[in-house]
């Protein structure tokens, strides 16, 4: 290099150039390339509510989610633990003790007030605070042995709602919609059935689709009044002029969409529109709950005032599966298995709102043929700590993620089966361990989906329900 000469140093130079020309006239070519191929993929993926078929024949083809808010105590209605009698008061561990909420205020081991007994055939044990959900015992399978990641409700509520205890992520009921459609052009694929008396922790959070497209997100049914709000048709206007309105609105939206192809917000915001066309007659009718027989109503609790609330949302849910909706998720007024204090008559008081609906609910699928085919979940976020918080009758339990009980009923599990345990004090699960990612992952295989399969493409990654976590198929529970 030191003996170049000026003309070999030129000479390098304009070589140097044409390669920076010919590397820019390739890179323009790989570009234009590239953005035809993502477009190619982008024209391809349509999101909207047609039925989609899962992975593998699907075991369950819909979910209805009874989600009990507040965390409900496993040992005083799934989880009997004889030695909290035996050693009543004694001092907790220190360990137990530190995930108390408030340490200060924790209290010795405390024995559950109610009875437990062998309910059905399988000879499962039961709480008395759960009388009509001992007839159906021989239909559930009962998981003691989950656990969470966090003593606080809200990241709770994110976790067992999204598989990550941080908002922002999309619901399980949305990846469901997202996988599987609807079945029902004239309904959402996922309907949230919250309480009158105000929304849940997390609020709207708990059923929202994030970054998967709107399209996918919970809809709200109210069930005191219109079911949805601005979904009556003018009356004034003829169902002549009305059609022709909506084809006209039809027509401007696809002029729309061919101006600004490729954009998912705008087809799913469309295809939402269009849905809530729809939707006023369907919507109508599958609320209608004069239309079920004064028997029916009874069963349900419908004339009862501490079982009305709760058994109308109930009643709805099966109304609602049985015309194809894929998810429909049930909610208790906020916190109601919240049992800081006075822990007798607050967890009987949640159970008698939610006890003979959800018995209803179970028998009714049942009889119509529809339980095979539809997964009941029963759960909260998590449970309740094995030692008193405060002192006296007024003494509660305290959040206890590290071991807790849900159930599920039908869409293809066992019957009459319990699996995994807690420790002896039911604080921590002990045998079998179910996490939260576990559990996601089974709901989706028994809706006929690998969970490692079920992605969305976002920023170069693939999320998924179980996000990045490790999961299992808990088989044991699967007929």
């Amino acid at each position: 290099m030191a003996n170049q000469s000026r003309r070999d140093f030129f000479s390098n130079m304009v070589n140097g150039l044409h390669g920076t020309a010919l590397a820019s006239l390739m890179a323009a070519d790989l570009f234009t390339a590239n953005r035809a191929m993502a477009s190619e993929a982008s024209a391809s993926q349509i999101f909207d509510l047609k039925a989609r078929a899962p992975h593998f024949p699907a075991k369950a083809k819909s979910v209805i989610h009874l989600f009990m808010n507040g965390g409900p105590s496993q040992v005083d209605l799934f989880d009997p633990k004889p030695a909290l009698l035996k050693h009543a008061g004694s001092a907790a561990s220190r360990e137990l003790t530190f995930e108390a909420s408030d340490p200060k205020n924790a209290g010795g081991l405390l024995p559950s007030p109610f009875e437990f007994k062998k309910a059905g055939k399988c000879g499962m044990d039961i709480s008395s605070a759960l009388p009509h959900l001992t007839d159906c015992v021989d239909d559930i399978s009962l998981i003691r042995s989950m656990y969470g990641e966090h003593a606080n409700h809200e990241p709770a509520l994110f976790l067992m709602h999204t598989g990550r205890t941080i908002a922002s992520r999309p619901s399980i009921g949305a990846w469901v919609a997202y996988g599987l459609g609807t079945e029902n052009q004239n309904l959402p694929a996922y309907v949230v059935l919250d309480d009158p008396k105000g929304l849940p922790i997390n609020g709207i959070s708990n059923w929202q689709s994030a970054w998967l497209p709107p399209i996918y997100q919970g809809t709200r049914f109210r069930t005191e009044g219109a079911p949805v709000l601005n979904l009556e048709p003018r009356p004034e206007i003829p169902g002549a002029l009305m059609e022709a309105e909506r084809n006209l609105l039809r027509k401007l939206d696809e002029a729309h969409r061919k101006d600004r192809p490729y954009q998912p917000d705008l087809d799913a915001r469309i295809s939402s529109y269009e849905l809530a066309a729809r939707m006023q007659m369907a919507a109508t009718d599958a609320l209608d709950l004069d239309k079920e027989s004064e028997a029916t109503r009874e069963d349900y609790g419908l004339n009862d005032p501490a079982t009305a609330s709760y058994g109308k949302r109930c009643l709805m849910a099966r109304r609602l599966v049985e015309r194809g909706v894929r998810f429909v998720q049930l909610y208790i007024e906020s916190q109601i298995f919240d049992s800081h204090g006075n822990l007798e008559s607050s967890l009987q008081y949640a159970c008698t709102k939610t006890d003979k609906p959800v018995a209803a609910l179970l028998k009714d699928l049942k009889q119509r043929g529809l339980l095979d085919s539809t997964l009941v979940v029963w759960g909260g976020e998590f449970g309740r700590l094995p030692i008193s918080q405060g002192i006296g009758k007024a003494a509660g339990r305290d959040h206890g993620p590290s071991g807790f009980s849900v159930w599920l009923a039908g869409g293809g599990t066992k019957r009459g089966f319990t699996y995994g345990s807690t420790d002896d004090i039911g604080y921590k699960a002990a045998e079998d361990r179910v996490s939260v990612h576990d559990f996601h992952a089974t709901v989706l295989h028994l809706l006929g989906f690998n969970y490692r399969d079920l992605a969305f493409e976002r920023h170069g990654l693939k999320e998924r329900l179980t996000d990045q976590f490790p999961a299992r198929v808990v088989k044991e529970i699967i007929a």
